[in-house]
């Protein structure tokens, strides 16, 4: 089992500076979700040969390496141009993780168009949650090939405000495209989005299981209808939140100890968002935290 960082409370340090800090947190691998100078949000990389060459040198040095490169493209985007784009940046970033050595990428399942152009739930239109989803499966068709050919797995996540938020159909849409390199992951802080039993979902995942987001969350759907307060009333707003073990209502004991029974040995990245005020002590009691859990459970 690979017990990553991802870094995104860190993202004002240097890329060459990034490794250190990991390891000075307790972490031997790190999750690098997108950040300006490698992978973008929603656009090329910037990533050119002296910038691979120093990002290599400072994991070696720090004896850290990437469990998983994270890009975010528009790849669901029923604007065919978007989509073309996606692919094209889908393309480079696989070259990049050939170039660093890295046999594993993850991402999500996508919000579709730019929200100008009418996302996915911008709208709450069924007929453009299906043409994201039919846009998703062009994508899929021209680089799944691509990630067999150059043996790199994809781990993929249903993500509030996605075309698809839900553990299920999630999972039938992984097992769907058949390939062996194409897994699902489980992000606990989306726990309430994707249903409502964490240990039946973690079994109903099991055969395509390989990845899993560490932080907690409040259930929104909580009996008192008050978790979060939005206004106007009825906004269509999907909040969560990405805190430390123990400060939401994630049921952890039985989360661990339903992975340890499902023999889950995967990645399990920590990405807590909510203190960046705190990032070196988030990080710490993170890596410290799941620790503690994976040896409770995994015996």
């Amino acid at each position: 089992m690979k017990i990553a960082l991802d870094p995104f409370m860190h993202r004002h340090l240097s890329l060459e500076a990034l490794p250190s800090k990991v390891a000075e947190l307790g972490y031997d691998w790190i999750e690098l979700s997108p950040r300006g100078d490698f992978l973008e949000w929603f656009k090329a990389p910037r990533v050119f040969p002296d910038r691979v060459k120093t990002f290599r040198k400072a994991l070696s040095d720090a004896n850290v390496e990437i469990a998983s490169l994270l890009p975010m493209y528009r790849w669901a985007s029923n604007d065919e141009d978007e989509r073309r784009a996606a692919v094209r940046h889908w393309k480079r970033a696989i070259e990049i993780a050939v170039e660093m050595g890295v046999d594993t990428m993850n991402s999500e399942f996508g919000r579709g168009p730019h929200p100008d152009k009418g996302g996915c739930y911008s709208c709450h239109g069924e007929s453009v949650i299906e043409s994201c989803e039919d846009a998703w499966w062009r994508s899929m068709e021209e680089l799944v090939p691509l990630f067999e050919k150059e043996g790199i797995q994809l781990n993929i996540e249903p993500h509030p405000e996605d075309w698809v938020e839900t553990l299920q159909p999630s999972v039938d849409l992984i097992r769907t495209v058949n390939s062996k390199n194409v897994r699902f992951l489980y992000c606990t802080p989306h726990t309430y989005y994707f249903g409502d039993d964490t240990v039946a979902m973690l079994r109903e995942c099991a055969d395509v299981l390989a990845h899993v987001h560490i932080a907690d969350t409040f259930n929104h759907k909580a009996s008192s209808g008050l978790r979060y307060i939005i206004n106007p009333p009825g906004s269509s707003a999907r909040v969560h939140q990405h805190l430390n073990i123990g400060e939401g209502e994630v049921p952890w004991d039985d989360f661990y100890r339903t992975l340890a029974e499902i023999g889950f040995d995967g990645i399990m990245t920590a990405c807590v968002f909510a203190w960046e005020e705190k990032a070196d002590q988030s990080g710490k009691f993170m890596r410290s935290e799941m620790q503690r859990l994976v040896d409770t459970y995994f015996k």
